[in-house]
């Protein structure tokens, strides 16, 4: 799975992006709603909405570098507020807020900027903030195969704020634990108390 010290990450196949379609598409779904597009100021209105969710659906390839641990590092390695943009599945509006993406090192560890590639490879689709909180931890397990790892995600998700009950401010915690960091209760700790996250 690991050719040297880089593992290509490629998103899963998917077939190619019909900015043409997803342009009728849109300007229709306007049309539907009531919003002409005939004005100077909305007619390319359904081009920009379709290249802005092509934009959001698409994940970037990275390297995913790792070095060997040649210290025998054993403590917690923790990137916080790594900034986090997805789309809610459910209405396809925007939540934001961040990360906090942290291990226990085994036999390699991990180029820090990696950490945030990582939740962008996840967050670059329709999500909902449950899964993406487990598939950056489940993902990091597998390919670096650490003591532990734990995920943090606190988001505002704009289809509570803007629609339905419009509770404005209101934020969303979700975490994943894995290896020590679940099984250890002060591991567990003092990871939530460096992402400052309460428990």
């Amino acid at each position: 799975m690991r050719s040297g010290n880089a593992l290509r990450v490629i998103d899963e196949p998917r077939d190619g992006v019909d900015l043409a379609a997803a342009e009728r598409a849109a300007g229709e779904f306007l049309e539907a709603l009531g919003i002409s597009t005939d004005s100077e100021s909305l007619r390319e209105t359904p081009a920009r909405m379709a290249k802005a969710y092509a934009e959001l659906f698409t994940p970037r390839p990275f390297d995913l570098t790792t070095f060997p641990n040649e210290e025998g590092y054993d403590e917690l390695v923790l990137a916080r507020a790594i900034p986090v943009r997805s789309v809610c599945e459910h209405h396809l509006l925007p939540f934001a807020g961040v990360a906090h993406v942290g291990y226990l090192p085994g036999d390699r560890i991990l180029g820090l900027s990696k950490l945030a590639r990582v939740v962008e490879h996840f967050a670059r689709r329709p999500q909902v903030q449950e899964r993406l909180t487990k598939q950056v931890a489940d993902w990091l397990a597998d390919r670096l195969r650490p003591a532990g790892v734990g995920v943090v995600i606190e988001a505002e998700h704009t289809c509570m704020t803007l629609r339905g009950v419009r509770a404005v401010g209101s934020t969303t915690v979700t975490s994943t634990l894995l290896g020590i960091l679940r099984e250890d209760a002060r591991s567990r700790q003092e990871f939530f108390a460096l992402t400052g996250t309460r428990t």
